[in-house]
C-alpha cells in the first residue's frame, strides 16, 4: 500500500523540520538562506537534497561517504528562471521544449524551461522500502504550448543507487516538440576511470566550439591529440587539459544495447553507475571539466538527442513529436554500485 504525505510551502522554515522518520527514511524539510526550500531525503547508506518547488532539482548527493557533486561556486541555490544562476546542483531536467547550448539562432534559455520550473505540487509516496519524492508541473502559454510535467526521484532504504524519472504529458491539441536529458553533474575523481557497454568508438569528440567554449592552445592541442588518437579520456589524469571542457557524444545507442550502462571507478574501486533503457534515451553526452572555480566528471548524461539546442535537434531528426494527451516518460538509476 502506498502512503502519500502532501508537501506544503509552509512546511520549510528556517529551522529543520522532520516530516518522516522510520526504520528505512528521515525526512527533513528546511529552507535555505537564499529562501529556496529543501528536503533532505536520508536512507541507511546516505541522503540526497532535492529542491521540491524548484524544478525538483537534486541540489546534493552523498552516499557512503561520498560526496558526489560537482564542486562548483554556489554555497546554496538561488531563486533562478535558468539553471546557469545557480549551477551548483548533483543533476536537474534539461527541457523539455528546447534543451542543450542554444545556438545564435535559437530563441530558448541554456537547458530549457524546466530545469528552474516553479512546481505546482510535490508530494512523498512511502511504499514498502522505496520514498518517491515528485511532484507537478503544469505549463500553459496563451497561442502556445501546454504540457503537464512529473518528475521523481526514487530512494530504496539499503542502496546508495536511486532512480531520476521525468514523465512529460502533452495537454494541447496539437502535437508539441520534446528534448529531455538528465543532466547529472557528478563531482571529479582523479584518476577515476570509465567503462560502459557500448564500444569505445561510439563516444565522439565534439568539434564544433559553442559561444560559452574560449578555445586555449594547449586546448585545442590535447582535442588534436584525442581526433589523432594520441590522447583519450579513458582515465582523468590531464586535468590541465580539460579547461576549457571537454565533449563527448554517443548516438543511437539502440544500435548497440537496449540497457546501456556507463560506469566511472575511483582509484580506491568506488563505482559510479548510470543506466538507463536506449528506448527511452537514446543519446548520451560526457561532459568533462576541471578549473579552480568548477569541477565536474559527468560520465554519462542521458537524453533523446544531443545538447546543442532546438534547431540542432531539429535539423538531424533527433527531436521528438508528443502527441495531444499523449505521455512520454523516462527513468535512469544512477548512483554507488
Amino acid at each position: 500500500m502506498t502512503t502519500r504525505i502532501t508537501l506544503w510551502r509552509e512546511l520549510f522554515a528556517e529551522h529543520p523540520r522532520t516530516l518522516l522518520e522510520n526504520g528505512s527514511f528521515t525526512v527533513t524539510a528546511f529552507r535555505y538562506a537564499s529562501g529556496v526550500e529543501g528536503l533532505k531525503v536520508q536512507n541507511r547508506r546516505g541522503y540526497l537534497v532535492i529542491l521540491p518547488w524548484l524544478g525538483q532539482m537534486i541540489w546534493d548527493a552523498q552516499f557512503d561517504g561520498r560526496d558526489l557533486t560537482m564542486r562548483n561556486m554556489f554555497r546554496q541555490p538561488k531563486p533562478a528562471t535558468e539553471v546557469v544562476a545557480t549551477y551548483g546542483c548533483f543533476a536537474f531536467h534539461s527541457g523539455l521544449l528546447a534543451n542543450g547550448c542554444p545556438s545564435p539562432e535559437d530563441a530558448h534559455p541554456l537547458h530549457g524551461e524546466m530545469a528552474c520550473a516553479a512546481m505546482d505540487e510535490a508530494w512523498l509516496e512511502l511504499d514498502g522500502d522505496s520514498l518517491r519524492v515528485t511532484g507537478r508541473y503544469e505549463y500553459v502559454m496563451g497561442f502556445g504550448h501546454h504540457y503537464q510535467a512529473q518528475p521523481a526521484v526514487v530512494m530504496r532504504s539499503a542502496s546508495a543507487l536511486f532512480d531520476i524519472q521525468m514523465a512529460v504529458t502533452n495537454l494541447a491539441s496539437v502535437a508539441m516538440p520534446l528534448q529531455y536529458m538528465c543532466h547529472m553533474n557528478y563531482a571529479y575523481v582523479p584518476e577515476a576511470t570509465f567503462s560502459q557497454n557500448i564500444p569505445d568508438e561510439a563516444l565522439k569528440l565534439r568539434e564544433s566550439v559553442p559561444a560559452h567554449v574560449k578555445p586555449t592552445e594547449q586546448w585545442l592541442a590535447f582535442n588534436q591529440r584525442i581526433l589523432q588518437g594520441e590522447a583519450s579520456l579513458a582515465t582523468l589524469n590531464e586535468p590541465g587539459c580539460y579547461d576549457p571542457e571537454i565533449v563527448f557524444f554517443a548516438d543511437r545507442l539502440d544500435r548497440y544495447t537496449d540497457r546501456p550502462e556507463f560506469r566511472m571507478i575511483a582509484p580506491n574501486g568506488t563505482t559510479f553507475v548510470t543506466r538507463f533503457a536506449s528506448s527511452e534515451l537514446n543519446y548520451v553526452t560526457r561532459w568533462i571539466l576541471y578549473n579552480g572555480d568548477q569541477q565536474v566528471a559527468a560520465f554519462a548524461l542521458p537524453a533523446t538527442c544531443r545538447p546543442e539546442g532546438f534547431l540542432a535537434a531539429q535539423r538531424n531528426g533527433a527531436l521528438l513529436q508528443v502527441e495531444p494527451l499523449q505521455t512520454r516518460a523516462f527513468s535512469v538509476t544512477t548512483g554507488i554500485a
